[in-house]
């Protein structure tokens, strides 16, 4: 009897003030085509928020999108808030307009992809889907 494998839900937060969203919704729309079952919680969310949801929903990866150069905090809080709401298995992984500097410290905190601008979609969804296998077969799963 074969497994059935349980459908990727993607929980897309955009934390703070950052109103560019056409990337977030090109992913959404992205990751529908590519059969996952995503939650777009839309602009102005907190960290507190998007954790909660995530943990709420079952999430299998929260993915962040910010252009205001801002991942490292936003990520951050992110982090602590799955750590406030037992989410802590729930992988997370960025993109947007995120410095290079910041880049060593997002993947310390446990933060993966951490795209930039143009980074092909393929990437970003094969990212996804190897991150949540990972996450599946982690000795904790």
């Amino acid at each position: 009897m074969a497994v059935q494998q349980k459908t990727i839900r993607v929980v897309i937060g955009k934390v703070g003030c950052d109103i560019h969203e056409r990337g977030a919704l090109v992913l959404a729309r992205a990751f529908r085509d590519a059969g996952m079952e995503v939650i777009y919680l839309g602009r102005f969310q907190t960290a507190d928020s998007v954790a909660k949801t995530a943990v709420d929903e079952d999430a299998s990866v929260i993915a962040l999108s910010d252009h205001t150069g801002s991942m490292r905090y936003i990520a951050k809080d992110i982090v602590d808030a799955l750590k406030k709401h037992e989410g802590t298995d729930i992988p997370v992984v960025a993109g947007g307009l995120i410095p290079r500097r910041d880049l060593p410290y997002l993947e310390k905190l446990g933060v993966t992809g951490n795209f930039g601008p143009g980074t092909g979609l393929p990437i970003v969804i094969d990212h996804i889907e190897k991150t949540v296998a990972k996450n599946n077969n982690s000795p904790e799963a």
